[in-house]
């Protein structure tokens, strides 16, 4: 063996020594007894080795399997993310993207299946989620849906891959984000490692991997030719073909070429680096019982906190829900559920953090937990109240995005508060499990629902022009600056309203529906106020202008479930 590979110690002077087994055994057994050299003493070493200067740590099962499967892995982790530039290339909400989801479950299935690691139990929500949440994207032209629709994908896949290598069953949530986040940067380290697997795999291949790197080669200098000949050929014999072919031709450019190829190039290095990390297994999975905080701290201050919370609840319940509050001089209801709900569902939140700190940091007691549970049920009343203002505030001023997503997470809140409460008396409750469980359900349930669409049903049912039917309020809704910046998802909705309005829908088809309906003369009324992109005579066009841009490079690939059911709004005369 090369003195460079041995194992080695190092004392606090700097010296080093050669690791005999018993001392290897020594350190991996705890080293409690470990004596100075110069005795007849164990010396400890480190578990790793020191090769050209670096560290190496021994690999483990998985790593073992992965270099040996590297001719299917790698071959995978690039067909992977090939397919993936293919799906998103300036498409990020079309028909492609559950199938995006559904290669990467394909991808990472397969590396389970090469490196020995079978499918645990429950992880098949985590991907019927993210399947869902995929369909939900190509649904919906929403972009804080298909935002958030994207973020939850990876942070289910991330969960995935956690659950699939380690033991998580009593991981928290603090446990799993910080172990993400160490899974995304630590596989940078890793992304050499194609290089390095390859040339190893390779090594005692040479031969035939180089016939292989030939005839892949002689291939391409022959096929490509031919493939642009026979694309001429087939492009001159079909109308159709030569103006699809036209199309592709035009929409390639160098700076999109580039584009696909980073796509591709840094898709391949972070899944396979993402893969290799994994199989090091260097992620901790215990998760020591932090709970031996002095319960009388905790108790002091949730004391505190639930007997303001007690007197403010009284005053919601009196006031709010039994209808028995008298509100300050010059004061509306609507003034009044104006100033409040987002500084209770500040609260409520601060309530979630400062009942799970207690109970993952501090020793169990009775008061303690007696306490929580008030605290607990005083933040429902809080939520309750939240909820409450912000039906009265709907009731006056109408919907929003805003607004509805307040509603969403107020009853995203309540749900999981249930689960701390249950927590709170049962120590081995999957509290993490339930509120991912929770929150992929809820969200699901926002992302199908297409807030823009209840948004322009509700709000248009209330405008002037249905003589005074406003069944929210005596006061018309009039905000149409508003309806203008809404999604492809209010086209059901609106685009009939604007028909029965008058609007001429030919705007939509010319090449722009702004200059159209101005240079028609279809906003000269005798108000010079119609003109204004806030007007009942107007916003429409500026909301045409909007889907035109939407649609425009609409085809099999960007297909969109939103953008086509708008596209058959306007064809419905």
């Amino acid at each position: 063996m090369n003195h460079m590979e041995q194992s080695v110690w190092m004392d606090e002077s700097g010296s080093q020594g050669n690791a005999s087994p018993d001392a290897r055994a020594a350190a991996q057994g705890g080293g409690g007894n470990m004596q100075p050299p110069g005795g007849n003493y164990p010396m400890t070493p480190p578990p790793y080795t020191v090769v050209q200067g670096r560290l190496q740590f021994p690999d483990t099962e998985e790593t073992k399997r992965l270099k040996e499967n590297y001719g299917m892995i790698a071959p995978a982790a690039f067909a992977y993310a090939v397919f993936y530039a293919f799906c998103m290339y300036r498409n990020g909400s079309g028909i492609t993207y559950p199938f995006f989801v559904g290669s990467s479950l394909l991808f990472f299935g397969f590396s389970f299946s090469k490196l020995g690691i079978t499918l645990k139990k429950g992880s098949c929500f985590y991907m019927a989620a993210m399947l869902l949440l995929g369909v939900s994207t190509f649904c919906t032209d929403d972009g804080f849906i298909i935002f958030f629709n994207k973020l939850g994908v990876f942070l289910l896949l991330m969960s995935l891959l956690l659950k699939q290598f380690f033991d998580t069953s009593e991981w928290k949530l603090g446990k799993y984000l910080c172990s993400i986040c160490l899974l995304i940067f630590a596989s940078l380290a890793e992304w050499g490692r194609p290089v390095t697997d390859g040339a190893a795999y390779n090594k005692n291949r040479e031969k035939k991997m180089d016939k292989r790197v030939w005839y892949f080669a002689l291939g391409l200098l022959i096929g490509v030719p031919l493939l642009l000949a026979v694309l001429l050929l087939l492009a001159s014999a079909d109308a159709v073909f030569r103006q699809m072919a036209a199309r592709f031709l035009r929409d390639i450019s160098l700076v999109g070429i580039f584009n696909i190829l980073f796509r591709i190039t840094v898709l391949f290095f972070f899944s396979y680096g993402l893969t290799a990390y994994l199989c090091r297994r260097t992620i901790k999975e215990e998760t020591p019982d932090r709970r031996k905080g002095e319960p009388v701290l905790a108790i002091t201050v949730t004391g505190l906190l639930t007997v303001l919370y007690l007197l403010f609840s009284g005053i919601q319940i009196a006031g709010l829900f039994l209808g028995k509050l008298k509100l300050p001089e010059e004061y509306t209801y609507a003034m009044y559920a104006r100033e409040g709900f987002f500084q209770l569902l500040a609260v409520s939140l601060l309530n979630l953090v400062i009942v799970l700190l207690c109970i993952s940091l501090f020793r169990e007691s009775g008061v303690l937990k007696l306490i929580l549970t008030v605290m607990s049920f005083c933040t429902f009343v809080m939520i309750a109240s939240s909820a409450l203002r912000m039906i009265m505030y709907i009731r006056y001023y109408y919907l929003t995005y805003l607004r509805i997503l307040v509603l969403w997470a107020l009853a995203l809140l309540a749900v999981l508060f249930a689960g701390v409460v249950i927590s709170i008396f049962k120590d081995n409750f999957p509290l993490f499990r339930y509120q991912v469980a929770v929150a992929a359900v809820l969200y699901l349930a926002l992302s199908f629902a297409h807030p823009d669409y209840i948004i322009a049903k509700v709000n248009l049912a209330n405008t002037p022009a249905n003589q005074g039917s406003f069944f929210l309020t005596e006061k018309p809704y009039q905000d149409y600056d508003y309806l203008r910046r809404l999604s492809a998802d209010a086209a059901p909705a609106l685009v009939p309203w604007l028909q029965e309005q008058g609007y001429h829908m030919e705007a939509f088809y010319e090449e722009d529906a702004l200059e159209y309906a101005s240079g028609m003369g279809f906003w000269d009324d005798g108000n010079e106020s119609s003109h204004s992109r806030g007007s009942q005579w107007g916003f429409g066009y500026y909301w045409m202008r909007k889907m035109q841009q939407r649609t425009e490079n609409f085809g099999i690939r960007t297909y969109n479930v939103s953008r086509h059911l708008a596209l058959k709004s306007f064809e419905a005369k």
